[in-house]
């Protein structure tokens, strides 16, 4: 039987990891095993917070439309509420956006959002 060397496929393995180690610290960057225990890793906490990114954002949102519709006389509990009574379908990364970059517009909304909150009473 022929003998089998092996030594293309660890270059090739090797190079991988280390390609996707680049730009590491210390032996992380040229230690195979460090490396790849580094890109394991790093693999788990970008896989984490591509959906911790979602939840930071959205409290992100929240509280700069709570900061804004309190310059309106209103809590964004209630100010959601009316939202959810005047049927308006605005979530909140679109107000809050509204509430930093069109002021004139955010303030016609929660004009809508009181009269709604006014019938409802």
């Amino acid at each position: 039987m022929a003998r089998v060397k092996r030594g293309l496929q660890a270059r090739k393995r090797h190079k991988k990891i280390f390609g996707l180690a680049k730009g590491y610290k210390l032996g992380r960057k040229n230690i195979f095993r460090h490396a790849k225990q580094a890109v394991i890793k790093a693999g788990q906490f970008a896989y984490r917070d591509r959906r911790n990114k979602k939840r930071d954002f959205r409290r992100l949102w929240i509280v700069q439309l709570n900061a804004a519709v309190r310059a309106h006389d209103l809590s964004y509990s209630v100010f959601i509420n009316g939202l959810d009574k005047s049927g308006l379908n605005l979530n909140r990364k679109v107000l809050s956006e509204m509430s930093a970059k069109a002021p004139e517009q955010f303030a016609s909304v929660v004009n809508q959002v009181k009269a709604a909150l006014e019938k409802t009473k």
